[in-house]
């Protein structure tokens, strides 16, 4: 098991096999999740880039992947959100 030790600064230098491993560069994103007394980092990767400009409405939705499935209504969502809740116990 490899341990790091966070600076003064608050900074936490992960230990190289840990980075070599992952193939990580610096600027590698985490999210931090306290767990009480556990610490987890959960790598960020995969996310879009955010656009630097303001959408039309038309390039928006010409971005959607698109869906060829059946028809979904509300009432299809509510009743399968009812019945994994009673699945669950939850009334």
């Amino acid at each position: 098991m490899a341990t790091a030790k966070m600076s003064k600064t608050g900074a936490v230098i992960l230990p190289k096999a840990v980075r070599d491993a992952h193939d990580l560069e610096p600027g590698a994103e985490f999210e931090v999740i306290d767990g009480g007394s556990d610490i987890t980092l959960r790598l960020v990767e995969g996310l879009p880039e955010v656009p630097k400009k303001k959408l039309t409405v038309e390039e928006f939705l010409a971005m959607r992947i698109p869906y060829s499935g059946p028809e979904i209504t509300d009432e299809m969502i509510n009743k399968a959100i009812l019945e994994e809740a009673n699945r669950h116990g939850f009334r």
